[in-house]
């Protein structure tokens, strides 16, 4: 069955790095749910063919693709692999994403700092550069980074700094870029989730910690409870289908109330 025409994805192409667990899965699903063919990428492939198996009931096209977002070749083997297998790609959620170890900054290592800004940030540019000149040529596009509030002023977890300099940078990332292409036809914007029910939730603590912190966490959001990962499904829909057609350079927060 077609959706409103407004937010009717079917013919199109979406990749989404880390769509084997988390909010990532959620996007793989919501793109599939209204039509489009899906790249699922994630650094590990079992996840993201478990993944596959959450989108066969609608009976679209969909492959898994191992990559790391940080290694220019792994990203430009996903483009190459995916204009392959289906000619075009249409949205790309640039979704993959680490944290450090939940510590102030000057107990923070080189090496964790490292980590999170290869994988955050150097993987978030070289997503957009690769799948830019394919979307050049296509003349349209939709582009979807995955920011977080703690990019933003007020954001959650002050002891997260090089998570929450990552996300800022995205976000600057994001509306420059979206000043740069909107001409272009391709759209360019920024999801900031909150906290959401992912295992992990993205705070660099352990599952057990994380359940004993989890009514502090509740507390400080205005809503009293911490996001499902389907909420964002919607908002993601939204971003990759012609109803946003005239959005671009924008940070959408979903979390709850949390910022305000």
């Amino acid at each position: 069955m077609r959706t409103n025409p407004l937010f009717d994805l079917f013919g199109k192409v979406a990749v989404v790095t880390a769509g084997g667990h988390g909010l990532g899965r959620e996007y793989c699903i919501a793109m599939a749910e209204f039509g489009a063919d899906v790249v699922c990428n994630d650094i590990n492939l079992t996840l993201a063919e478990e993944t596959l198996d959450h989108l066969r009931p609608f009976g679209h096209r969909a492959i898994a693709i191992q990559g790391d977002v940080s290694k220019p070749e792994d990203v430009e083997r996903l483009v190459r692999e995916g204009l392959r297998r289906f000619g075009r790609i249409d949205v790309f959620f640039c979704n993959a994403g680490t944290s450090n170890r939940f510590v102030p900054p000057h107990e923070l290592i080189y090496e964790d700092w490292s980590k999170v800004v290869a994988i955050n940030l150097r993987g978030t540019f070289l997503c957009m550069k690769a799948v830019l000149p394919v979307m050049l040529k296509q003349k349209k596009g939709s582009i979807i980074n995955t920011a977080s509030v703690a990019g933003l002023p007020g954001g959650f977890a002050p002891d997260s700094s090089v998570y929450g300099a990552t996300k800022a940078a995205i976000i600057g990332l994001t509306r420059h870029a979206a000043v740069a292409y909107a001409r272009e036809g391709i759209r360019i914007n920024a999801i900031a989730p909150g906290i959401h029910d992912t295992k992990p939730v993205g705070l660099g603590i352990s599952q057990e910690k994380q359940e004993e912190l989890k009514p502090l966490i509740q507390a400080r959001i205005p809503m009293g409870r911490i996001g499902e990962p389907r909420e964002i499904k919607a908002l993601a829909v939204y971003l990759a289908s012609d109803a946003s057609s005239y959005v671009t350079g924008q940070v959408f927060v979903e979390d709850g109330g949390l910022l305000a």
